[in-house]
Formats: structure tokens, C-alpha cells, sequence
């Protein structure tokens, strides 16, 4: 039903070479008639004064996509944050299906955010990222999703757990 692109920085208004991929990636998906319907996610970081989801939604009406087929969330300032916002979204706007767009490494975290949220979600991610494979930056990404990933699902089994405690109460 949408097209969910994952934020990511912006520079004065311009898309960051990462974000910019995403767009670009989310764009030809657009194109191939893939979903009609685009969702921009990102917030508004430290001394900017624009969302990086308003750069996407700006970008994606300059290449062509109709501005009322793109929703923004621009609140969120991590991926959690942005996928509970996407999620009530897509709820008041009646969509099911998501394909996410954003790095590879970025994957695993996103489809099980999503699935923990009730969204079904396939993912999409970007051949295009600046962020080279087998380089130290992309090793430092996948360390960081590493060390995200384990406290990501002991917290959600966590909260399930004292979520159906509290309910047997």
C-alpha cells in the first residue's frame, strides 16, 4: 500500500548522499508501479530547521511524484520512533502493506520493528548506498545494528511479557 522511506541526514534542505539514495531507490519503485503511495519518515536534527521527511517529500514532487500520494512523518528521531508514527499513519489512512526503503544493514532491524507493530512489511533495500560494502564505515553500521538488535528484542519479548501479566490481572 506505501512506500516507507527511512530517514536520514539532510543538509539545508538537500538530501544527504545516504538519504538521497533511499529517494532515489523509492523513486524507481514508484516508477515500476510498485505502490502508488509514498511515506517519508525523519525528523528535525540538531540545528535544522526542516524534517528530513519534508527533503524526501520536497524531492520526491520535484521528480515527478503527485504531492497528495506522499504522507510525511516527520516526528520520529530513530527508526523505533519513526515506525510507531508510520504505523498510525498508515492506520488513518487504512493501509496494510509496507515496502521499507533504506541500507542494507538496515534491514533486519526495520522488518522486525514492523512486525512488532503489526505492520507487514516487506523490505527494499538500496542498491545505490554510498555507504561502500566491506567498508569501515558499513562495518561500523552493522556493529552499531548488532549491539541494537539484542536490546530491541529483549525489550519488545519484555514488554510482552508484562503486557500479558498485566492483563491476567
Amino acid at each position: 500500500d506505501a512506500i516507507v522511506v527511512l530517514g536520514a541526514a539532510q543538509y539545508d534542505g538537500r538530501p544527504s548522499p545516504v538519504l538521497k539514495a533511499r529517494l532515489d531507490h523509492a523513486l524507481a519503485l514508484y516508477e515500476r508501479g510498485i505502490s502508488s503511495r509514498m511515506i517519508m519518515t525523519g525528523g528535525v536534527g540538531v540545528g535544522d530547521t526542516v524534517s528530513e521527511a519534508e527533503v524526501g517529500r520536497r524531492y520526491a514532487i520535484r521528480a515527478g511524484v503527485d504531492a497528495e500520494n506522499i504522507l510525511v512523518e516527520g516526528s520520529g528521531l530513530n527508526s523505533e520512533q519513526s515506525m510507531v508514527a508510520v504505523r498510525r499513519l498508515m492506520e488513518r489512512h487504512g493501509l496494510e502493506t509496507a515496502v521499507l526503503v533504506s541500507d542494507p544493514f538496515h534491514m533486519l532491524r526495520l522488518r522486525l520493528l514492523a512486525a512488532a507493530l503489526g505492520v507487514r512489511a516487506y523490505s527494499s533495500p538500496t542498491p545505490y548506498s554510498p555507504i561502500e560494502r566491506g567498508s569501515a564505515d558499513e562495518w561500523r553500521h552493522v556493529a552499531r545494528e548488532s549491539l541494537i538488535l539484542p536490546s530491541l528484542v529483549v525489550g519488545r519479548l519484555f514488554r510482552g511479557v508484562r503486557g500479558a501479566e498485566a492483563s491476567a490481572n
